[in-house]
């Protein structure tokens, strides 16, 4: 990865997108999308879909899906004080919101607020070890009073950490919203890569999608609109290589150690065998997860579109997910790009994913 694209992931990880309000960070993603797609268009939810022309006729149809959005909250309620009572976006432990600086994403730009927090020397004993509920929770933008506060905010503006891409010791990067801003750059870095290296026998759409972490919402329109063939999704996966995590549960994932291949019932066991026979050959490190049951990622809508689609699950190990502190190494985001870019090279004829 050059400067540039740190700065392309970067500005992408930092643009606003919870669930529902993604155009901020799809708006990034066009920009980095024209003059690399041959079409490129956003749909009736928000997808956005980047097409790049195969060389054969009547090609096979390869959907790349990474999603755009990203927890968060949504303003629900301005109390008579101006303090400001929310509901999340996706799944958010309460725990780790309270004390937390957070922007609240108005239509006249974004306004910094915190996330109050009752001093420890206030809080009885039992207090200390009771998690505040969603209701209970409030942020303080520094407003003196309803009327301050809503001069300044709506109800409905979506809120987000306050937080930003920051390098740590050696590659690891740490942010907001790798889950999974990160997979959506590593579709577009797959796409740049076809595009510089030339077209592929497939016709490949990288599909930035929407709303998967309430629901793959995203992934379900999309998958039906492109009807692919073979559908990879792109996403996080939980690391184990740090304290307070079950490898016995999980499975050994570690850092900087390659992407993760999934296999089991929503991965289409062809696909699973050509993903990692192209890694082996390519020298390219990755692991492998066993996902016993369908998996909570866009690979999972994907898979029963339609009559059926060759599905796989390409992972990136991520640490302290759904948190603002998330980290990765950097490394595994381009030995996933270089596993996904061959790959494409070598699909051939439909039967070749039939599971016999």
């Amino acid at each position: 990865m050059d400067q540039q694209d740190f700065y392309f992931l970067k500005e992408l990880v930092e643009a606003p997108s919870p669930s529902g309000f993604e155009q901020p960070a799809q708006r990034r993603l066009r920009r980095e999308m024209e003059g690399v797609a041959d079409e490129l268009h956003t749909d009736l939810m928000g997808n956005v879909i980047a097409r790049i022309r195969g060389k054969k006729e009547n090609a096979l149809k390869v959907m790349l899906s990474g999603h755009c959005d990203e927890i968060g909250f949504i303003v629900q309620f301005i109390d008579d004080n101006g303090f400001i009572y929310f509901q999340p976006i996706g799944g958010i432990d309460p725990h780790i919101v309270p004390g937390q600086r957070v922007m609240i994403h108005t239509g006249n730009g974004p306004v910094l607020g915190v996330v109050g927090k009752k001093p420890i020397h206030l809080m009885e004993a039992k207090d200390r070890e009771t998690v505040v509920k969603f209701k209970n929770q409030h942020i303080d933008i520094g407003a003196a009073g309803k009327e301050e506060t809503a001069a300044l905010v709506a109800i409905g503006d979506p809120v987000t950490f306050a937080v930003t891409l920051e390098r740590l010791q050696g590659d690891r990067l740490t942010s907001r919203a790798f889950d999974d801003k990160m997979g959506a750059f590593i579709v577009a870095q797959v796409l740049k890569e076809v595009r510089r290296r030339g077209a592929a026998d497939v016709d490949l759409y990288g599909v930035f999608t929407v709303q998967e972490e309430i629901g793959l919402r995203g992934a379900k329109t999309s998958a039906y609109g492109v009807a692919p063939d073979i559908g990879i999704a792109i996403d996080v996966s939980f690391a184990t290589d740090c304290p307070e995590v079950d490898k016995k549960e999980l499975g050994e994932i570690k850092l900087g150690q390659g992407p993760i291949i999934s296999r089991g019932a929503n991965i289409n066991p062809r696909l699973f065998q050509m993903l990692t026979e192209t890694a082996r050959e390519k020298e390219i490190p990755f692991q492998v997860e066993a996902a016993a049951r369908a998996t909570g990622t866009d690979a999972n809508a994907i898979q029963v579109n339609r009559e059926g689609v060759a599905a796989a699950l390409v992972s990136v190990p991520l640490r302290y997910m759904h948190t603002p502190v998330e980290v990765l190494s950097q490394a595994d985001l381009d030995y996933t790009v270089r596993l996904l870019t061959e790959l494409l090279y070598r699909i051939g004829k439909r039967e070749d994913f039939i599971p016999n």
